[in-house]
C-alpha cells in the first residue's frame, strides 16, 4: 500500500462552509471589551479587600474598658450603633486600628448608661438606622461580584468557540473538513489493494449519482469499515477518496472523542453527524475507531455510565437515525476488528468491511514504483527483486525504503540511488542502522562470528527454512550480528515443516556460540523468545500437538478482562507447558545433531565472518563447499581508505632543525 510523505500543507477549508474572519472593528470590539472586564475585576478585588482590612476587631466589654482607663482609646471615637459599640484605639501597632463590642441582652438603653458611665458622656450615639442603610452596602458589593461573574463567564464567552464558548466548544466536534483539491491524493497513488480501491470506487459512485442506484431500489451504504494492519494504507485510501469525490469529507479520530468531562463524546458525536447531515452528500472519517467502538460491558468499564461506551451509545444512535436520503456514508479505519461491539459491525450500521492486508509481490513493486517516481534511481536498480526481498513489509515501511536510501545516497554524494542504498536502507527499516563505529571485545566478536555462522549453516541445511540472502556480525540496532532471509514467496500460513525448520534455525546460533567459547551469552535471548512463541503457538492456537488434539487454549483477546481467565484445568496447563518444552528440545537436539556432522562448515563461516565481517549467500555457499573467498579483507579495506587519504594530505612544510636560536623548539607545519 502506497503511502505520501507526510510534507504536505494542511487542507485548506472550504470557503462556502467556514466562516470568514472578524472585521477588523470586532477584533477592537473584543479588546476593549477585555480590558473593561480587566478594570472590573481590578475594582471588584479592590473593594473586597477594603472591605476585609476595615472590619473591626470584636472585643469583650470588660476588655473595652481596661483599654479606656489604660487612655489606649481616642476621645470622641466612641460611637454607639444599634448593634454594636465602636472605637478607634491610639496604638499604631500590629494590634492597633477600630474595635467594637458587640451589643448583647439588656437593650440599647442600658449599653449607652454604660457608656456614658465610663466615658463621661464622651461618646456618639448614631441612633438606629433602616434595613436598607444598614445592608444595602454589603449588598450592592455582592451584586457586583456576580454580575461580573456571569458577565465574563458567560456572556463574554458566549460569542467565542461558535455559540458555546470555551465552556461549550468542549462539545464541539473537532473534525476536519477537506475539499476535493486539498488532499493531493488520488487513487493513481495507491497500489497494491485493487480490491478495496474497487469497492472504494462503489461508494464515490453512490455519492456522484445516487438515483441511478435507486432506480433499482439499491440502497446508499451506511457505513465501510476498513481493516487492516498498520501502515498498510487504510488512512491513505481514505484521503484518495476524499480526492475522487466531489463532497466535503469530515475527518476526525476516534481519541477526538473523549476527553476529561463525561458527557462530551456523546455531544461530540451528534455535532459531528448535525454538521454531516447539513452538509450531505459527504463522507465522515473515523480513524482508529476502536478507541471508542470496543465490545461494552467488559472489565475495564464502569458499566453503562462509562464516558467511552456513551460515546459508542451516541454512534450507534446516530448511524442508525440515517434517512435513506441523508446520502452521508461513515468509513471508519481499524487494526483491531476483533475488539469493536457487535452492535457497530453488524449490517445497517457497517455494512461493509473492506480489507486492506499487506501487499503481495506485486502489490510491493507496484508501490515501489509509485514512491521512487519522485526519486532519481540508478541503472543498476532491480525493483522486483527488492519486491522479493520485502515480504510481509506495509506501504509505509515500504515508503520508508526509498525515502532512506534516497537520503543515503544524498549523504554519500551520489547522483542517483543505486541497489546497495535500496539494500541497506532495507535493512535499516527492519533492523535498526548499523553500527560501524561500535567498539566490541575480540572473545566477544568471535562469540557472535559463530553464533551467527551457526545460523546461516542451518539456513542453508534445512530445505524447509527460508533461503539464505546474507549474513553479518557488524552490529545493527539493539543486535551484534544478524542474519538475513530471503523468502521465495509470500506466505499467507504457514505450516508445520516450516515451523520445525524455523525454531531448528533459532536454536543454531546458541548450540555453536557454546561450542566455540565453552560458554553461554545472553545473545540467544531473542532467539530463545522466539522459539517459545513458536512452540506455544502451535500447541494453544494452531492444534498442532497430537496430545492436545485440536483444541484452541489461548484467550480471547476481544474480552476486556483485567485478569484473563482461563479456559482449561491444570491438569491442561501442565500439559501445555509439557508439550511446549517437548517441542524446544527436539528442535534443540535435531539442530545440534546437524552441527555436530557439519562443523567444519560452520568454524569455515565463522572465520569467514571475523575476516569480511559480512558474507552473501553465495559465498557461505562457497565455503561451506570447502572453496576459499578471494576479496579484500576488512584491514585491506581500512588500509587502501587510509593511504588515499595520506595521497590527498598536502605534504607539510619543512621543519627547521633546532639549535641555540630557536632553544629546541621547532616551527608548527604550514
Amino acid at each position: 500500500m502506497a503511502d505520501r510523505p507526510n510534507n504536505q500543507e494542511p487542507p485548506t477549508p472550504d470557503r462556502d462552509r467556514r466562516p470568514s474572519p472578524p472585521p477588523p472593528n470586532m477584533r477592537m470590539n473584543r479588546s476593549a471589551f477585555g480590558w473593561m472586564m480587566m478594570a472590573l475585576f481590578v475594582v471588584t478585588a479592590f473593594l473586597v479587600i477594603s472591605q476585609l482590612q476595615g472590619r473591626p476587631q470584636t472585643v469583650t466589654w470588660y476588655e473595652f474598658q481596661q483599654l479606656w482607663a489604660d487612655k489606649e482609646i481616642k476621645l470622641d471615637s466612641v460611637k454607639v450603633s444599634p448593634s454594636a459599640i465602636q472605637a478607634v484605639r491610639v496604638s499604631q501597632n500590629e494590634a492597633g486600628g477600630p474595635i467594637q463590642v458587640e451589643i448583647g441582652p439588656g437593650g440599647r438603653e442600658f449599653w449607652l448608661k454604660e457608656v456614658g458611665e465610663l466615658t463621661g458622656n464622651q461618646f456618639e450615639d448614631k441612633g438606629t438606622r433602616s434595613f436598607i442603610a444598614q445592608y444595602l452596602p454589603h449588598l450592592l458589593l455582592w451584586v457586583i461580584i456576580l454580575f461580573a461573574i456571569w458577565f465574563i463567564f458567560f456572556r463574554s464567552l458566549r460569542g467565542m468557540g461558535g455559540g458555546g464558548g470555551m465552556l461549550g466548544s468542549f462539545g464541539k466536534s473537532r473534525h476536519r473538513v477537506t475539499a476535493k483539491d486539498s488532499t493531493g491524493v488520488t487513487f493513481n497513488d495507491v497500489a497494491g489493494v485493487d480490491e478495496a480501491k474497487e469497492e472504494c470506487q462503489e461508494i464515490i459512485q453512490f455519492l456522484r449519482d445516487p438515483k441511478k442506484f435507486q432506480k433499482l431500489g439499491a440502497r446508499i451504504p451506511r457505513g465501510v469499515l476498513m481493516v487492516g494492519q498498520p501502515g498498510c494504507g487504510k488512512t491513505l485510501l481514505a484521503r484518495a477518496i476524499a480526492g475522487e469525490a466531489d463532497v466535503p469529507f469530515f475527518s476526525i479520530s476516534g481519541s477526538d472523542f473523549v476527553e476529561m468531562f463525561v458527557g462530551v463524546g456523546a455531544s461530540r458525536v451528534r455535532d459531528l453527524f448535525k454538521q454531516a447531515k447539513d452538509n450531505s452528500p459527504c463522507i465522515i472519517f473515523l480513524d482508529e475507531i476502536d478507541a471508542v467502538g470496543r465490545r461494552r460491558g467488559g472489565g475495564f468499564t464502569t458499566g453503562g455510565h462509562d464516558e467511552r461506551e456513551q460515546t459508542l451509545n451516541a454512534i450507534l444512535v446516530e448511524m442508525d437515525g440515517f434517512e435513506t436520503n441523508d446520502q452521508v456514508i461513515v468509513i471508519a479505519a481499524t487494526n483491531r476488528a476483533d475488539v469493536l461491539d457487535p452492535a457497530l459491525t453488524r449490517p445497517g450500521r457497517f455494512d461493509r468491511q473492506i480489507a486492506v492486508p499487506a501487499p503481495d509481490v506485486v502489490g510491493r513493486l507496484e508501490i515501489l514504483n509509485v514512491h521512487s517516481k519522485r526519486v532519481k534511481i540508478g541503472p543498476d536498480v532491480d525493483m522486483s527483486r527488492l519486491a522479493r526481498g520485502t515480504p510481509g513489509f506495509s506501504g509505509a515501511d515500504l515508503a520508508a525504503i526509498i525515502n532512506e536510501a534516497a537520503i543515503s545516497a544524498t549523504l554519500l554524494e551520489k547522483d542517483a540511488v543505486e541497489m546497495v542504498d535500496l539494500e541497506e536502507a532495507r535493512d535499516r527499516v527492519r533492523y535498526g542502522r548499523s553500527r560501524r563505529s561500535a567498539k566490541i571485545e575480540e572473545d566477544e566478536r568471535r562469540a557472535t562470528a559463530y553464533h551467527e555462522a551457526g545460523h546461516a549453516v542451518l539456513q542453508k541445511l534445512l530445505p524447509d527454512a527460508d533461503p539464505l540472502h546474507k549474513v553479518t556480525i557488524i552490529p545493527r540496532g539493539q543486535a551484534l550480528g544478524a542474519t538475513f532471509s530471503l523468502p521465495e514467496k509470500d506466505r499467507w500460513g504457514v505450516g508445520r515443516k516450516y515451523l520445525f525448520a524455523t525454531m531448528r534455525l533459532l536454536c543454531g546460533g546458541r548450540i555453536a556460540e557454546q561450542r566455540a567459547t565453552d560458554d553461554a551469552t545472553s545473545g540467544a535471548g531473542q532467539d530463545i523468545k522466539q522459539a517459545t512463541q513458536i512452540a506455544r503457538a502451535m500447541i494453544v492456537e494452531w492444534g498442532m500437538s497430537d496430545r492436545l488434539g485440536f483444541v484452541r487454549y489461548t484467550h480471547n483477546d476481544a474480552e476486556d478482562t483485567v485478569i484473563p481467565d482461563k479456559d482449561y484445568s491444570d491438569d491442561t496447563a501442565r500439559l501445555i507447558d509439557e508439550e511446549i518444552k517437548r517441542l524446544v528440545d527436539e528442535a534443540y537436539a535435531d539442530a545440534q545433531r546437524l552441527l555436530d556432522e557439519h562443523w567444519d562448515k560452520v568454524q569455515a563461516v565463522a572465520e569467514a565472518l571475523l575476516k569480511f565481517e559480512t558474507l552473501s549467500e553465495a559465498e557461505v555457499s562457497k565455503l561451506m563447499a570447502g572453496e576459499s573467498l578471494d576479496k579484500p579483507t576488512v584491514i585491506d579495506l581500512l588500509q587502501a581508505e587510509a593511504g588515499k587519504r595520506n595521497d590527498a594530505t598536502p605534504e607539510p612544510t619543512p621543519t627547521v632543525e633546532p639549535d641555540a636560536d630557536t632553544g629546541g623548539l621547532l616551527p608548527s607545519p604550514a
